[in-house]
């Protein structure tokens, strides 16, 4: 098997309040826009963001449970410490549960935002050689 990932789907509690905080407050476009269903977002070359709503995920995927910090984060690399300011400002200003920017052991700099749903990205400048391969 070739090892992929083309899609990322988070089941939603609120779609519409997902859309909100997507499309309205990141400013990230709407690749297929389905209300009262899903949300897709190009995020990376044949990558997709796929914000599905729950009622329409339990007849798939089955019961979803929520509780407590989901055991993953997302990542969005960014360019500069200060990038990574930028884009937890606005994830904070879109509405979202920020956690600061701060040096790491690992000899990068990271914060952290949660969305709507407590899903958490992680914001980061990597110096290291993999962090450039993941910038644009």
């Amino acid at each position: 098997m070739e090892p992929r990932l083309n899609f990322v789907t988070l089941v939603v509690c609120d779609l519409e309040r997902s859309r909100r905080f997507y499309l309205e407050g990141l400013g990230w476009p709407a690749a297929m826009d389905v209300p009262g269903e899903v949300v897709m977002v190009h995020v990376g070359n044949k990558l997709v963001l796929s914000l599905w709503a729950e009622a329409a995920a339990r007849g798939e995927i089955g019961p979803v449970t929520r509780g407590g910090t989901p055991p993953f984060t997302l990542a969005h690399n960014a360019a500069s410490p200060a990038a990574v300011d930028e884009v937890l400002a606005t994830a904070r200003a879109a509405g979202a549960t920020v956690y600061p920017g701060q040096k790491r052991d690992w000899g990068g700099y990271s914060g952290y935002f949660a969305d709507p749903d407590g899903f958490r990205w992680e914001v980061a400048f990597n110096p290291r050689p993999i962090g450039g391969v993941m910038m644009p």
